[in-house]
């Protein structure tokens, strides 16, 4: 699309001109140069997206260390924090936190190694939260470079610069696009795609329905289960697909040379091109339950694209191809012997086989390996908790909600433990409480975990 490749000042004018984008005066006409690498530990990589810098839960880190003391890896630094449920995101030796504190969300830039304060942005909010759970984000930032970008649980879109924490641009979205709240509000994080920033809204036509239960069978799409923004001022480039918001994240792959996209709407998973917004297919994938959602990532290896929820019909497997798919295998509807069941977790694909957390609660949550093409369920492990995972250096390591962390061999024979600890903080107290529903996170050697109240760094190396 020839609009991304406007000139920036132009952009900045589109701003200023519109109601729902509007620019900080101080940088509207400044371009900025690559932001200082402030590392002091320049072995490892950055993690500046949700699951990492390629999306799937892997770190291309080596060297970590396997044997673990029993009060676990040493704590760097720790921090009280707001409320939310999003991971933090790393790069180039900055730390970006999303949070709430009070009536104020809150973006904190710091320093990754120490937890210094570096700068903070703030902005009202009044979100409440249907079920009572926490008022805060459930998405993480996104850092390209000189921006980032936060998208907040009451549908608040914001562009920042990660040098100062100037604002480039904002619009909100529930105003916008008439987005109905959805059950925990706004929790799928954007992704970005060369000038575009791709933000899953799932919007509807106008209405005054105050949230999904108001609209009941009501609720109706317009064709904005996603929007594609200009990641440099706002613009909208297109709106695609007829489908409302979930809880999964956008994911992009390139398939035999061609570049895709893959959300895991609420509806169901969506084939897309991420350049266009053509939509090539879209497979009816949910719970007839009311309360259900598809918060688990798609997972893509080859031309195969993997799905799992956990409120009936648990997991299946499309080979994809341009404008259309084959369904490899799915459960069946009918059996209770599911292959997988996802619930807020993403499954890692490795060498052929998936692992993941699979449980709609603690008290079924169990570890899970099974094999990619066929879904056959090769070992399960009780965890009494639901955990995420991270792939580094032919290891997983567990996050579990209550805060255990588990560090397990690749192995698809068996369920390998090598370490688990429950860490404590100085006081001899518990480091990780519930929730520790965050994605646990891996730069620089650096482990980085939230849990509620909390953000620790542990050291890997």
């Amino acid at each position: 699309m020839k609009l991304i490749q406007r000139f920036y000042l132009a952009g900045v004018l589109f701003c200023f001109l519109s109601a729902t984008c509007t620019t900080n005066d101080t940088e509207a006409g400044s371009h900025y140069s690559d932001v200082a690498d402030i590392r002091d530990r320049k072995t490892g990589s950055d993690w500046p997206a949700f699951l990492g810098p390629t999306g799937d839960s892997k770190s291309p880190e080596t060297g970590i260390r396997t044997s673990w003391p029993e009060a676990g890896p040493p704590v760097v630094w720790q921090k009280d924090i707001g409320e939310g449920y999003g991971a933090p995101t790393v790069a180039k030796g900055r730390l970006f936190l999303f949070d709430r504190h009070d009536d104020q969300a809150r973006l904190t830039c710091m320093k990754s190694e120490t937890g210094e304060e570096l700068w903070r942005f703030e902005y009202a909010t009044d979100y409440e939260d249907i079920f009572k759970f926490s008022n805060g984000p459930r998405t993480c930032p996104v850092i390209d470079d000189e921006r980032v970008y936060i998208f907040g649980v009451e549908g608040w879109l914001h562009c920042l610069s990660t040098s100062g924490g100037q604002l480039l641009w904002k619009l909100n979205t529930k105003q916008q696009f008439n987005v109905v709240q959805n059950f925990f509000g706004v929790g799928s994080t954007p992704v970005i795609e060369g000038d575009l920033l791709i933000v899953p809204v799932g919007g509807s036509p106008p209405n005054d329905f105050e949230d999904v239960y108001a609209a009941g069978t009501q609720i109706q799409t317009s064709s904005t289960g996603i929007v594609a923004f200009d990641k440099h001022t706002g613009e909208i480039v297109y709106k695609s697909i007829d489908e409302l918001a979930g809880y999964g994240s956008p994911v992009l792959a390139t398939i035999n040379g061609r570049r895709w996209g893959f959300l895991f709407a609420r509806g169901g998973l969506v084939g897309f091109n991420p350049a266009t917004g053509a939509v090539d297919f879209h497979y009816p994938w949910r719970s007839k339950k009311m309360e259900s959602v598809n918060a688990s990532n798609p997972v893509v290896a080859g031309d195969r694209v993997f799905i799992s929820e956990s409120y009936g019909l648990g997991s299946s497997v499309l080979k994809v191809k341009p404008g259309g798919y084959e369904i490899a295998w799915k459960d069946e509807k009918r059996s209770r012997d599911k292959s997988m069941l996802l619930h807020w977790n993403t499954a890692i694909h490795h060498q052929g086989y998936l692992y993941g957390c699979s449980g709609m609660s603690s008290g079924n949550a169990e570890l899970r390996c099974i094999e990619f093409n066929t879904g056959k369920v090769v070992w399960s492990e009780k965890t009494g908790e639901r955990t995420s995972l991270l792939y580094v250096d032919e290891h997983f390591i567990s996050l579990g909600e209550h805060g255990t962390l588990t560090l397990l061999r690749a192995n698809p024979e068996k369920p390998e433990i090598i370490s688990k600890v429950k860490p404590v903080d100085a006081q001899g107290e518990n480091l990780l409480n519930h929730p520790a529903w965050a994605a646990p996170v891996l730069s620089n050697g650096f482990l980085y975990v939230r849990a509620k109240g909390r953000l620790a760094c542990l050291d890997l190396l």
